[in-house]
């Protein structure tokens, strides 16, 4: 009897192959990569197809001008704080927490003006918020 062991070579790992495929994958991953740039935000206000509006006895009208001025129902404030705003809304609401806050904003408004009138109305115990619009002009 021959009993010859027979010499087995170890197995390899040929990386070649595999080098290859994560290149291609890379080039892939680069090429498909989209880059934003965020340099400045063009925002256009929306207009909408609003109804004739309707006094209802548990809206508060808030109107924003240009300026920065503030008039709750129709009466102009003469201060320009979030505290005088937020009395002014108290008192406008008489206590009733469902009373729907509508904010009449300018068009050339400034976004702060806007959050003062939320944030008094939050203040105020007030969450019914909604923001007055008028029919765009192709409609």
């Amino acid at each position: 009897m021959n009993f010859k062991r027979q010499t087995t070579e170890d197995p390899e790992v040929n990386l070649i192959p595999l080098i290859d495929v994560l290149l291609v994958i890379l080039i892939f991953l680069m090429i498909s990569t989209t880059y934003s740039k965020f340099t400045e935000l063009k925002i256009t206000l929306p207009t909408a197809d609003a109804e004739k509006l309707q006094n209802h006895p548990q809206e508060i009208i808030v109107a924003v001008s240009s300026g920065g001025e503030y008039a709750v129902n129709k009466q102009l404030l003469p201060s320009r704080t979030v505290s005088a705003l937020t009395q002014s809304l108290l008192d406008a609401s008489k206590g009733k927490a469902d009373t729907m806050v509508v904010i009449s904003a300018d068009a050339q408004a400034t976004q702060q003006s806007v959050v003062n009138v939320m944030e008094a109305a939050r203040a105020a115990g007030l969450s019914r918020l909604t923001f007055a619009t008028q029919k765009s002009p192709g409609s």
